[in-house]
């Protein structure tokens, strides 16, 4: 048995076309072509594949196993060649192949899904690499020309090839589980009592941060490379901490965690910058993105994360 040839992308289209359409005569409707073209190309397409495709038995043609299971690697092969195509079309537009986004693990999760999801929609041939990092991890990303934009969080020594502009803030708030000390203290917390209690911390290796603490009151800390760690660890009463009014929102209505009036202030305010390297200006879809950013309403957190 000889070996299977090379079919054409035309080839797997009509083949495609008339299991859409329902067979040979509405493929060549839809096709704009006769309904004897239309068969002596599946025709080909069979006598180049050794194999036979279509059960003609019948008034309706069906798909024989084997065109069942070669169907799908025709149409998979005919959205590449369109995928390519239009990737072609866009950077030769000017349209960046790739951008690459690191976020602050501080960012909304629900305001980055629905920021992607406007991203696919608007700019289908671009790809959108990922990246989230806490605290100075961002900027450095960023710095080492690792990602095109970063959205970052506490204002950390940039060089003067980054750009830096607000983009908004994140409400945070020291919270503990109600069975901690803290939850029992009655009114204003003093700075001394917290001082006394673990505190859950986020940081970063960045040498950006070295050497440096936001927020950090506790003699005792137990430093944590993501915020989902330290939100279990609040919830499981091992300590106290700042935590994303948006994330903690359900837990402060059901009773799982409770939120301290703290001496210093309630909350506090961490600003969100989108950060990129002037020496290295961001494409179309980049500036689109980080204009996405700009406009985000960060003012409502409920239901954020």
């Amino acid at each position: 048995m000889r070996d299977p040839g090379l079919p054409t992308l035309d080839q797997l289209r009509v083949f495609a076309a008339v299991i859409d359409h329902g067979g040979f005569a509405h493929a060549a409707r839809a096709l704009h072509r006769t309904q004897s073209v239309i068969s002596y190309t599946i025709a080909n397409l069979e006598e180049q594949l050794n194999i036979a495709l279509l059960d003609r038995s019948k008034r309706k043609v069906t798909l024989t196993e084997a065109g069942r299971a070669l169907l799908a690697d025709a149409r998979a092969v005919a959205a590449r060649v369109d995928s390519m195509r239009a990737r072609a079309k866009a950077l030769g537009a000017g349209l960046e192949a790739e951008v690459c986004l690191v976020v602050d693990i501080m960012f909304p999760m629900c305001r980055l899904v629905a920021l992607l999801e406007s991203f696919q929609r608007e700019h289908p041939t671009v790809s959108l690499r990922l990246h989230t990092e806490a605290l100075g991890a961002v900027a450095q990303m960023v710095i080492d020309g690792r990602c095109q934009l970063g959205i970052s969080g506490m204002p950390v020594l940039l060089p003067d090839s980054v750009e830096r502009q607000l983009a908004g803030h994140v409400m945070m708030m020291p919270v503990c589980a109600p069975t901690h000390p803290l939850a029992a203290i009655d009114g204003v917390v003093p700075t001394a009592v917290l001082r006394e209690h673990l505190q859950l911390v986020v940081t970063d290796r960045s040498p950006l941060t070295v050497g440096q603490d936001f927020g950090v009151l506790g003699l005792r800390d137990w430093r944590l490379g993501d915020l989902h760690s330290k939100h279990a660890l609040l919830r499981g009463g091992l300590g106290w901490g700042s935590m994303p009014e948006a994330m903690i929102a359900e837990d402060l209505a059901n009773g799982r965690l409770v939120r301290l009036r703290v001496q210093d202030g309630d909350a506090l305010q961490y600003p969100l910058y989108t950060i990129h390297r002037t020496d290295d200006q961001l494409g179309p879809a980049g500036r689109w993105l980080k204009q996405q950013i700009l406009d985000l309403d960060y003012s409502t957190p409920h239901g954020a994360y």
